[in-house]
């Protein structure tokens, strides 16, 4: 993870997805097209927040997030979500 050249605005974040898994508890290798997307990830960067009322998650944070929130994007080849700080559910 390196350092990321993107300031959100306002109450969104950026997060790093964690990878998804490779193979199950007892050993059985999933294949790309069965693997399920992260709901867990880092967070590279947050925004200012929003009337004075500043972001709880920082920067480093271990977030789980909403299947479907954010939007997906790509920087120099490492993929990221974009999310309003509200689709965050819990910091691990």
């Amino acid at each position: 993870m390196g350092k990321l050249n993107l300031k959100p605005l306002a109450d969104r974040v950026v997060i790093e997805p964690a990878p998804a898994e490779q193979k199950t508890a007892s050993g059985i290798i999933i294949p790309d097209t069965a693997k399920e997307k992260p709901q867990k990830g880092t967070v590279v960067a947050v925004g200012p927040g929003i009337d004075d009322k500043p972001l709880t998650v920082k920067e480093g944070d271990v977030v789980l997030y909403g299947k479907y929130a954010g939007t997906e994007f790509t920087i120099d080849g490492v993929n990221y979500l974009i999310m309003r700080e509200s689709d965050v559910i819990a910091i691990i």
